[in-house]
């Protein structure tokens, strides 16, 4: 008989079992499975973003898993059953970089007794994961798909400035504050990822007035197709004026949390029953979790993009690109794919140099696998039988 997890128990297809593989990078990870069954099967890694779970892949980890692979969904460092990480916002912060999330990801992949895998797959902040596990370790990740977050590439060194005089080279390397411009706007704004960088941050969500059950109804909602206002474009330049043109859930109103800006957009009864991507009993597995955990540990994801050290660690592979196959795929309402302007193409045209497919799913906002499972599932089964 399959194990079950404690989470979702009543809500997991049957195929899918949950286990812990110990000795991971300093965790216990908590993993769901499919395709466990017999010897020889080719694995493929599935990583989620934020706010989420390994249960985040439960509607296409079946049909992968149909086709022959050995599908392996973790919890990642700072989320749900996978424990061994530090959640305090003066703790261990360096374990969340993303040096530290790549070996976490290659020890799983050893811990399951694999040289490689097919595939590995990253959703949201699972996808520039997923880009560097392909970046570092070709030879163990040997192809990538990423979903909702393009990939720009590792960040540049400063090349040439030898040979230019000094004044320039420092007008050159100096960047826009774009906070103090987002700031300044008329209506006072701030970035997302700033926000979460804060210490108010976690119990802003935690201990929010309409309860976490609620306020993460309200975030998936707003982010979602199911949300009409959706409907985004590429944006000109990374400036403040620019980026305020996006939804508050990126560009936040200056003096608001998180939980205060998607209260605002709660979905009534009616459109919640109507919801039949994700429903009140799974969205308690959800809420159930991040009750117990609090969401610093994905936070803590978030506070490691801002340190220099730890963007200086990856200028180490400036200029190298991703060469094993790679496609994209998001939802066509999903303002991720255009938070970063530029992003998207630099990706297509310059850093996945195998890149075979870009896919934008009509009736998809950003949580495009569990919005249009089959249809992901359809996409990523392609991928991965012209990768072969």
């Amino acid at each position: 008989m399959h194990q079950r997890t404690a989470y979702g128990a009543d809500t997991l297809p049957p195929d899918i079992r949950s286990r812990f593989v110990a000795g991971v990078n300093g965790l216990n990870m908590h993993v769901l499975e499919a395709g466990f069954e017999g010897p020889g099967r080719p694995c493929i890694l599935l990583l989620h973003g934020f706010p989420e779970l390994a249960y985040s892949w439960r509607k296409i980890m079946p049909p992968l898993a149909a086709a022959g692979f050995h599908v392996v969904a973790p919890d990642q460092r700072g989320y749900g059953r996978t424990t061994g990480w530090d959640g305090d916002y003066d703790g261990d912060l360096g374990s969340f970089r993303m040096f530290n999330l790549v070996r976490d990801t290659l020890g799983l992949v050893a811990a399951l007794g694999y040289r490689s895998v097919a595939a590995v797959v990253g959703h949201d902040f699972g996808s520039p994961l997923a880009a560097y596990c392909a970046l570092v370790r070709p030879d163990v990740f040997r192809a990538v798909a990423l979903m909702s977050a393009p990939f720009a590439g590792p960040p540049a060194l400063p090349f040439n400035t030898a040979n230019r005089p000094e004044s320039d080279v420092g007008d050159a390397m100096a960047r826009p504050d774009i906070h103090a411009a987002l700031a300044a706007l008329n209506r006072p704004r701030k970035h997302y990822h700033w926000y979460y960088s804060t210490r108010e941050a976690n119990g802003d969500m935690t201990l929010c007035l309409q309860g976490i059950p609620a306020f993460l109804r309200a975030y998936y909602h707003h982010k979602s197709a199911d949300w009409i206002q959706n409907k985004p474009f590429p944006l000109a330049a990374w400036t403040a004026d620019e980026l305020a043109r996006m939804p508050t859930y990126y560009i936040m109103n200056q003096r608001q949390t998180m939980a205060e800006t998607v209260a605002a957009q709660m979905p009534n009864a009616s459109e919640i029953a109507a919801c039949r991507w994700l429903t009140e009993v799974e969205l308690a597995v959800y809420a159930g979790e991040f009750v117990r955990t609090g969401f610093q540990g994905g936070l803590q994801w978030y506070r490691c993009r801002g340190v220099a050290s730890y963007n200086a660690e990856l200028e180490l592979f400036s200029g190298r690109t991703i060469d094993v196959p790679s496609c994209f795929i998001a939802g066509g309402s999903d303002w991720g794919v255009h938070q970063a302007p530029g992003a998207l193409e630099t990706m297509r045209k310059d850093i996945c140099t195998k890149m075979s497919d870009v896919h934008l799913l009509d009736g998809a906002g950003h949580w495009v696998q569990q919005e249009q499972p089959e249809a992901v599932s359809a996409l990523l089964l392609r991928f991965l039988q012209g990768s072969a």
